[in-house]
C-alpha cells in the first residue's frame, strides 16, 4: 500500500484496506480538493482501473469513500459495465465490503449506530444522509461554513460557486432557497455548507 494513504485512514483500518487494494491494474490517486465530489472510479482505456479520492476529507469520511470507489470496481469486475452505477449491484458489494470496518476499532462508537443504518440501503452519496453527514461533520477541520438548516429566514448566503441565495421555508426535509440573480427556486439539503452574507453590506 502506498504510504502516504496511511496518512488519511483510520491507523486500524490499514490491513483491511491493504488487503483490498492488493489487485494489479487497480490505480489509487489522492486528488485536492473537488466541490462536487467526494471520490470517483473508472476503468481506464488501458484495462486498469482508477480510483480518486480527494485529500481534504477527515479519516472517517475518506474510508468511506475510499470503501465506495472499490465497490464500484468490484462490482464492475463481478457483473460487468451495464450496470447501473449506484443500482443493487454496487449497494451489496458495498455492504459487503463495508462490514468488516464496522468496528470501535475502527470508527467511534456514536458513528457505529449512523452508520448500520445508512448501510442497510447505501445510497449514491453518504451526504445525503443528513444524520451520518453531520455526525461526520464534527471530524472536519473548523471552517467558517455554516449549514443550510442554521441559517435564518430571509438570509442570504453564497456558495462554493459564487452564487448568492436568500434562505426560504422548510419543506418536508429540504429547503427552500431562491437564487437572488435570477429569482430561480432550489431544494437544499440541510447538512450542505454555505458562506453567510452580511445583509447590511449587500
Amino acid at each position: 500500500m502506498q504510504k502516504p494513504l496511511l496518512d488519511f485512514i483510520p491507523k486500524s483500518a490499514s490491513p483491511l484496506i491493504e488487503n483490498l487494494l492488493k489487485y494489479d491494474g487497480l490505480i489509487l490517486k489522492i486528488k485536492k480538493e473537488r466541490k462536487t465530489r467526494h471520490g470517483d472510479y473508472k476503468p481506464l482505456s488501458n484495462g486498469k482501473h482508477q480510483i480518486t479520492v480527494n485529500s481534504n476529507l477527515n479519516p472517517y469520511r475518506f474510508l468511506i469513500t475510499l470503501i465506495h470507489e472499490i465497490a464500484h470496481f468490484e462490482a464492475y469486475k463481478n457483473y460487468g459495465r451495464l450496470i447501473k452505477p449506484h443500482g443493487m449491484e454496487w449497494k451489496r458489494t458495498f455492504q459487503h465490503l463495508m462490514l468488516p470496518f464496522l468496528n470501535p476499532e475502527i470508527f467511534p462508537n456514536h458513528l457505529l449506530p449512523l452508520l448500520a443504518k445508512h448501510f442497510i440501503n447505501p445510497k449514491a452519496s453518504s451526504d445525503t444522509d443528513v444524520q451520518l453527514a453531520l455526525a461526520l461533520k464534527d471530524y472536519d477541520e473548523p471552517n467558517d461554513k455554516t449549514f443550510i438548516f442554521e441559517v435564518p429566514l430571509g438570509q442570504t448566503f453564497r456558495l462554493y460557486n459564487g452564487k448568492v441565495f436568500k434562505m426560504g421555508k422548510k419543506r418536508v426535509k429540504r429547503f427552500e432557497c431562491v437564487e437572488v440573480k435570477t429569482g430561480r427556486l432550489y431544494l437544499f439539503n440541510p447538512n450542505a455548507e454555505v458562506e453567510l452574507i452580511n445583509n447590511a453590506n449587500e
